[in-house]
């Protein structure tokens, strides 16, 4: 099956989150571009002007008339959306060596994907729907019904039945998770393009920026990179395993695929109704109840993480009010605490209600990136990431998400995230840097940010010398 995504909800759903889990591959329409190509954007714009409304009323029967409850994506739009994709929104934010022609670097890649298989961890089904939507987005029910069948057929072979690459092409039984896990220390062949003073210095000069006047929060990222051991299907069982989450995903895009354990929701659109989640603030878990509670209570009465998680609470409410009814835009949880497997942070929601005849495409232009990954005011922000960090950051800080054919849409915030590509994994961390950061202190919480992924990947190189 080509270009799959597996979209995730591998969670406890304790912060009642990731009911529904989704699987589609073979996209009848296809959208990919390296940063160094013409614009995508306006193809999107198309393409979701194009989504048919009769696509909604169709599957509204079919859970009617079955007594089902219709799961959020039904078909649609789907894939990634790169950091790098804001390049095309805002030129001025570009780095200023290119790095296109030697290291292509994925802005944008989303498909037309007419099946969709959802999965309720509610109540235990499992969904088939197919709307027989063509390249042109047209819809056809003769054609939505053969491909259904087609795919049955696929689903009761026998996985041997079915050849595949071990390195890039998992089935979707090769997606459930492990039974193992390790928690052994990273393997001594991770790099990054920082060294740990080089990094120090670099939190250093933003402080010094913003204190001058030019920002008021900045996003650094350090970007590891470890040899590929095994395939991506594989880490990525580890990962939602060491690491689960509500918004994860697994995306095969042939020339790379892209492994997420993210906890942070993008945006989400339901009835034309917008939430954003943003995440500032992170202190780690240590597996003692007490230790984990006492850095709670250090988190929540943190300034500096309160203040950054504010700062960006007011940027994506501004981001909002672009597409959103002014009235509607509104904070309705501010530093509120979530616990993670390695993790524990402080989270926000801000919600807003779209304005008629604004497109899901539109809203996402004009929240792209996420406030959260870039820091305020984001185009400073994003310039001084660019000259700092000197390399695209591809698909993390990205989004992963979908367009229902019912209007409905999530996207993601893809941090915890790996990409593997050429033999290698890359799998940048990094946090938000105020006035109020210490160097080191920063440093810190990118390794702390880096512990599920490092145990994934340990777990699969444990005859590798440890450190």
């Amino acid at each position: 099956m080509k270009h799959r995504i597996w979209f995730d909800s591998v969670s406890d759903r304790q912060h009642n989150r990731g009911r529904y889990s989704f699987l589609t591959a073979d996209p009848v329409g296809w959208l990919h571009k390296t940063i160094d190509q013409t614009d995508p954007w306006p193809e999107l714009h198309r393409w979701c002007s194009r989504l048919p409304s009769h696509g909604m009323v169709a599957n509204a029967e079919l859970a009617q008339t079955q007594s089902i409850e219709l799961p959020p994506f039904c078909g649609g739009l789907a894939g990634l959306i790169g950091y790098e994709a804001a390049w095309w929104l805002e030129p001025s934010v570009r780095m200023p060596a290119d790095f296109s022609a030697e290291h292509p670097t994925t802005g944008m890649a989303i498909g037309i994907y007419d099946w969709t298989i959802a999965v309720d961890h509610v109540t235990g089904q499992t969904l088939l729907i197919c709307n027989g939507l063509n390249a042109k987005l047209e819809t056809n029910l003769g054609r939505g019904k053969q491909r259904a069948q087609s795919i049955r057929q696929r689903l009761e072979q026998k996985p041997d039945q079915e050849p595949r690459s071990r390195a890039s092409s998992p089935s979707a039984s090769s997606l459930m998770p492990s039974q193992e896990a390790s928690k052994s220390c990273p393997s001594p062949t991770l790099k990054s393009n920082f060294t740990e003073e080089g990094y120090r210095n670099a939190v250093a000069e933003i402080i010094a920026r913003i204190r001058a006047g030019d920002s008021f929060q900045v996003n650094l990222s350090q970007a590891l990179t470890h040899p590929a051991t095994c395939s991506a299907a594989e880490l990525y069982q580890r990962l939602r395993q060491t690491n689960p989450a509500p918004y994860a995903c697994f995306f095969d895009l042939g020339c790379e695929q892209i492994l997420s354990s993210s906890p942070e929701g993008f945006l989400q659109v339901r009835d034309r109704k917008v939430v954003t989640r943003p995440i500032k603030g992170t202190v780690p878990r240590t597996g003692d109840d007490i230790e984990d509670e006492r850095l709670a209570q250090v988190l929540g009465g943190s300034a500096k993480d309160r203040a950054e998680n504010i700062m960006i609470v007011d940027l994506m409410r501004n981001d909002l009010s672009i597409v959103c009814e002014d009235s509607s835009v509104r904070v309705t949880g501010l530093c509120e605490l979530e616990r993670y497997q390695s993790v524990q942070h402080l989270v926000s929601t801000v919600e807003g209600q779209l304005r008629n005849g604004v497109a899901i495409s539109e809203l996402l232009a004009a929240c792209f990136p996420g406030g959260s990954i870039t820091g305020a005011p984001k185009i400073e922000a994003m310039k001084t990431i660019a000259r700092l960090e000197g390399q695209p950051r591809g698909a993390y800080c990205g989004s992963m998400g979908y367009i229902s054919v019912t209007g409905n849409a999530d996207f993601n915030i893809l941090i915890r995230t790996v990409t593997q590509r050429e033999g290698q994994w890359h799998f940048p961390v990094g946090g938000g840097i105020t006035s109020r950061s210490d160097p080191q202190n920063e440093l810190d919480e990118t390794w702390t940010k880096a512990q599920g992924m490092l145990r994934a990947i340990q777990a699969t190189t444990s005859d590798e010398p440890r450190n």
